[in-house]
C-alpha cells in the first residue's frame, strides 16, 4: 500500500456512481477532494462507465450538486463507443439499445441509427429497454451482426440499491443467443487508450479512483497503472479476500484520499 502518491502522478481518473455521488445525493467530501486536488496542482478527470446519459447531462447532475466543471473535464464510456465504432466502419450504420441522451450522441458524432442492415448492434445503460428491442437485437445476433457493449457493469448503485446495468442487460441477450458482446468501458484496453490519448499522457501518470473492483480497479491492475478502491460503493472490505484484483490504495471514502497526495 502506498503512503503517498508520488507527484508523476499527475491526472486522477474518477469514477462517479458511488465514488463521487451516489444517486442524487453527492457523498460528503467530494467537493473538499477535488479542491485539494488543484491545491496540489493536480488534475482530475470524471470517467463514468454508465452511458444512460451523456456529457451534458451529466454536467447539469453536478451543477445541482454544486460542481461546476468543464466539458473537458468530464468522459464517458458511451464517447469510447463512438470512437471505437468510427474507427471499425468508416460511416457506421448501428442498432443501438440506448436512452435518447445516447441516441443523440451517436447521431451527432455522425452514427447512423437503424435497424435494417446495421454494421453493429450497441448495448449501452438502457433505462428505455423494452422487449421489442431485446427481441430485434437478438434476431441480428443470430444474423451474425457484430454485438458490441458501451461497458460490462451489471449493477448500478443508487441510494436505494443497485439497479439493473448494461450488464445485465448483455446477460439476457447472450443468453438467448449464446453470443458474448464486445465490451468497452472500463476496464478495457480501448478506455486505457482513449483516455491516455485524450490527456496526452501515459498510463504512469494516471491514479483509477472507483468503488468496482471488475471495472475501476481492474483497468489500473489490468494495464499496470495506479487503481484506488472508496468503500462508499458496490465493494466491501470482504470482497477483497476473493478478488484477484487488488488496488494499490483503499480508502473509505473519496476525501480521504487527500492525505496521500
Amino acid at each position: 500500500m502506498y503512503k503517498t502518491l508520488e507527484s508523476e502522478k499527475k491526472y486522477f481518473i474518477l469514477d462517479m456512481d458511488g465514488t463521487f455521488y451516489l444517486g442524487d445525493q453527492l457523498l460528503e467530501g467530494s467537493l473538499d477532494f477535488l479542491e485539494e486536488l488543484v491545491d496540489k496542482g493536480r488534475q482530475f478527470l470524471f470517467f463514468t462507465n454508465n452511458s444512460s446519459k451523456n456529457r451534458q447531462v451529466y454536467m447539469e447532475k453536478l451543477r445541482a450538486m454544486g460542481c461546476y466543471i468543464d466539458e473537458n473535464q468530464l468522459l464517458t464510456s458511451g464517447m469510447v463507443t463512438i470512437s471505437y465504432l468510427k474507427k471499425t466502419w468508416k460511416n457506421p450504420k448501428v442498432y443501438l439499445l440506448g436512452t435518447p441522451a445516447l441516441e443523440q450522441d451517436f447521431e451527432d458524432n455522425g452514427i447512423q441509427l437503424t435497424e435494417d442492415n446495421p454494421d453493429a448492434l450497441v448495448v449501452g445503460f438502457d433505462t428505455t429497454l423494452t422487449y421489442d428491442k431485446l427481441e430485434k437485437a437478438c434476431t441480428l445476433i443470430r444474423n451474425g451482426v457484430p454485438f458490441i457493449a458501451t461497458h460490462p457493469d451489471n449493477n448500478c448503485p443508487t441510494e436505494f440499491g443497485p439497479i439493473p446495468d448494461c450488464g445485465a442487460m448483455c446477460a439476457f441477450i447472450t443468453q438467448s443467443t449464446d453470443v458474448l458482446p464486445k465490451y468497452l468501458g472500463k476496464p478495457h484496453t480501448e478506455t486505457l487508450d482513449y483516455i491516455t490519448s485524450y490527456l496526452n499522457c501515459t498510463k504512469d501518470e494516471l491514479v483509477f479512483v472507483g468503488d468496482r473492483l471488475y471495472t475501476d480497479i481492474a483497468i489500473g491492475a489490468n494495464h499496470g497503472a495506479t487503481s484506488v478502491l472508496v468503500l462508499t460503493g458496490e465493494t466491501q472490505m470482504s470482497d477483497l479476500e476473493t478478488s484477484e484484483v487488488k488496488p494499490q490504495l483503499i480508502v473509505p471514502r473519496l476525501i480521504d484520499l487527500a492525505e496521500y497526495l
